[in-house]
């Protein structure tokens, strides 16, 4: 079973052009880890200054060790982070399986 970020970011006013390059390379530095099986950028096609992170971890320890890489660090919080206007993270767990 794996466990799912999304994250959902507004950049501020003009942004979205540094942001989203920044936002490339923090995914192909993210596929490389133990434990990740997606990564992905999405951009709005109606507001440009949305974009939408879909991550894909084995497991919740594979994300926390995520959010303590260098790469993560520097990247996301050091320079993504001071151009957005929101961000907002969803962490999901699957659910049990149910039989009827």
């Amino acid at each position: 079973m794996t466990y799912v970020v999304v994250a959902r970011y507004r950049t501020k006013e003009g942004e979205e052009n540094t942001v989203l390059p920044l936002l490339d390379a923090m995914a192909a530095a993210s596929r490389r880890e133990p434990g990740n099986l997606a990564y992905r950028v999405h951009q709005g096609t109606e507001d440009p200054r949305a974009i939408v992170l879909y991550e894909e971890y084995a497991s919740e320890a594979d994300f926390t060790a995520h959010c303590a890489t260098p790469h993560f660090q520097r990247i996301v919080l050091g320079e993504v982070v001071p151009l957005l206007e929101s961000r907002d993270v969803l962490r999901c767990a699957p659910r049990p399986e149910t039989r009827a």
